[in-house]
């Protein structure tokens, strides 16, 4: 599997530890987007998309924060989760790679882009392409 385009969508401000959002195709056929561009202690990493996990209320199965203590539809107090540290994960990842060459190859593909956005950036006319997906949706279609 190739990854046939990286798409950047820079952040405004630069002190801030989230540098960017980026997309990512394989093989001109499939796109991961919303993984996040994040300046770390040892330098730029990416962080794949996640959503946040939440537990049903007992009650009225209405979806909460996993360290809620009070649910947010009803009202009514939620059961302590056995083992609930806090250390406890809030977040899952959605897509992934499954092992270290595929993490690294994605990481190099997308800091490349990054490095070249940041550079098309400082440009006269610069325009941001992240969103502009129905171009390449459309011609994918057609073919």
């Amino acid at each position: 599997m190739e990854i046939t385009e990286v798409r950047i969508k820079l952040m405004g401000d630069n002190a801030d530890r989230l540098q960017a959002f980026c997309s990512i195709i394989f093989d001109g056929e499939f796109v991961v987007r919303d993984l996040k561009i994040i300046e770390g202690q040892r330098g730029p990493f990416i962080a794949m998309p996640s959503r946040k996990l939440a537990t049903k209320c007992p009650r009225c199965s209405g979806k909460n924060d996993l360290r809620a203590r009070f649910c947010n539809g009803c009202g009514s107090k939620l059961p302590e989760e056995a083992g609930n540290d806090s250390r406890s994960r809030l977040f899952a990842d959605i897509a992934h790679p499954i092992n270290a060459s595929c993490r690294e190859k994605i990481q190099i593909a997308v800091l490349a882009a990054l490095e070249l956005e940041r550079e098309k950036s400082k440009q006269a006319g610069y325009v941001c392409t992240y969103d502009d997906f129905d171009d390449f949706y459309s011609e994918a279609r057609s073919r």
